[in-house]
């Protein structure tokens, strides 16, 4: 949409500088480091910085206004008072814009929330649905209470649909954002025991993950994994429609003939209703082919088919560090899904690493998985354990803190103490990689984002050459 200062101070219900009432707007950005000339700097008070503290240095800058605190509005030079737009709350001003463009644009909007798979689903959801429709997407993972609103903020009249990651990491959460986008459609991938550290159940995560059904505007469709008992279980009650996918056969959506290739990708059959199609899916992992499933799933409620979906998905290239495939020139593969992890994450992508085909040797580089509670240590032993009875993982890493307890379980699990290793410095876990890796290996890189661990990607490349990502299972 377009933004005016008028528009801009009816949002808000503020007044505006008479003078500015029709100069346009370009965006909005809470970020004072990447401002571009022209758009609209909304001070957000953070837990280390305050915006309120740049607003003179965005202004110089090109800024065409400043969301400020009446608080702090007249402490600012006189001269820059009509950029500066004074409220009550500079958050609560950044929602309110947000349910200001929604309420305005007044189409339909995805919501798309789980425990793991959000941000890839997000994507595949987005590239069918491009096929046909103009697309506003969540960019990477802005997804949170400041991340949303800043989609939102992005419509244009051209848009004809919106596809918004959410997240949570506490109770509420979710109602919350949902209070802002107005979901019509909700998307939940899974429960898994994530985020325990402020949940003390994986029943208290799935209640949390049912406020987007709970909060769905008319004509409120709830689209739920039909394999996850918790997730099923969302349609109980709802009074909206309800459309399932899954392995099931009571599934409306659901994946047959399945021909796993790890890492390398998969084959399988798409089937909704009468049709189906082959899909080859470019991505690592069976996690992949239920993230694929749940994007259709949602797509065929806008007349997409299995055939369209297939050729979408054959060309699919994840996001970076989510199953991304690097192919190195002497020879070995890394699989770079170092953005987060979370034990069900961790043992499916172990799970496809040892069912990759044609390895030379399997090297699993598992760094710490973070906001696990006081179970944190069990559960990585867990995680050790379920590595080592995989029987054909050659080399294991565990990076940093409670990564220790990955390897202090596979070695608990007989795996061999001179093939488990734990390294507290991801820099020491990459020279011990780089020395160690051969042609023909494949190597996965997996852990929670404050890690860092695509470090270890990124020493690989300064010592060695990297080419194309490797070609799709069943392509060429």
């Amino acid at each position: 949409m377009q933004w005016t200062f008028g528009r801009l101070s009816d949002a808000l219900r503020v007044a505006a500088s008479f003078a500015l009432t029709h100069k346009t707007i370009s965006g909005f950005s809470i970020d004072s480091r990447t401002i571009r000339p022209g758009e609209a700097f909304i001070a957000i008070k953070g837990p280390r910085h305050d915006g309120h503290d740049f607003v003179q240095e965005v202004l110089k800058r090109g800024a065409v206004a400043a969301i400020v605190s009446e608080e702090r509005r007249m402490t600012y030079p006189s001269e820059i008072h009509k950029h500066l737009v004074g409220v009550l709350d500079t958050f609560e001003a950044l929602q309110q814009l947000a349910r200001f463009a929604r309420r305005s644009w007044g189409r339909v909007v995805i919501g798309v929330t789980g425990s793991t798979g959000k941000t890839t689903t997000k994507d595949l959801l987005a590239a069918l649905l491009s096929t046909r429709h103009q697309v506003l997407k969540s960019e990477g993972n802005l997804n949170n209470e400041y991340g949303l609103p800043l989609t939102l903020l992005r419509l244009q009249a051209g848009h004809e649909v919106a596809v918004l990651e959410m997240a949570m990491a506490h109770k509420g959460e979710l109602a919350k954002l949902c209070s802002v986008a107005a979901p019509n459609i909700g998307l939940v991938t899974n429960v898994a025991p994530v985020h325990l550290e402020f949940f003390q159940s994986v029943e208290e995560i799935a209640e949390a993950k049912r406020e987007l059904i709970h909060n769905l505007a008319p004509p409120a469709i709830a689209v739920l994994n039909a394999d996850d008992p918790q997730v099923k279980g969302f349609g109980e009650g709802f009074s909206g429609k309800v459309l399932h996918f899954g392995m099931e056969k009571a599934a409306e959506a659901r994946v047959e003939q399945i021909a796993d290739h790890g890492c390398a990708g998969s084959e399988f059959d798409l089937v909704f209703g009468p049709k189906r199609a082959r899909v080859h899916l470019p991505l690592p992992g069976r996690p992949h082919i239920a993230n694929a499933l749940a994007a259709f799933a949602v797509a065929s409620l806008f007349k997409i088919e299995p055939a369209d979906a297939a050729a979408v998905f054959a060309r699919f290239q994840p996001a970076p560090m989510r199953g991304e495939l690097v192919r190195f020139a002497p020879g070995f593969t890394v699989v770079n899904d170092a953005y987060n992890s979370n034990p069900r994450a961790l043992a499916a992508m172990a799970d496809a690493l040892s069912r990759t085909p044609d390895a030379h040797r399997r090297l699993l580089v598992a760094g710490e998985m973070k906001e696990l509670g006081p179970t944190s240590a069990d559960l990585h032993r867990q995680a050790g354990e379920r590595i080592a009875a995989l029987g054909n993982i050659d080399f294991l890493a565990g990076v940093a803190g409670d990564a220790r307890y990955i390897v202090e379980g596979a070695v608990a699990a007989r795996m061999a103490a001179d093939r488990a290793r734990f390294f507290e410095a991801k820099e020491t876990a990459a020279d011990w990689l780089a020395g160690t890796v051969q042609a023909g290996d494949w190597v996965l890189l997996k852990a929670s984002r404050g890690v860092a661990l695509e470090t270890v990607l990124e020493a690989l490349r300064a010592r060695f050459a990297a080419e194309s990502a490797p070609a799709a299972a069943g392509r060429e």
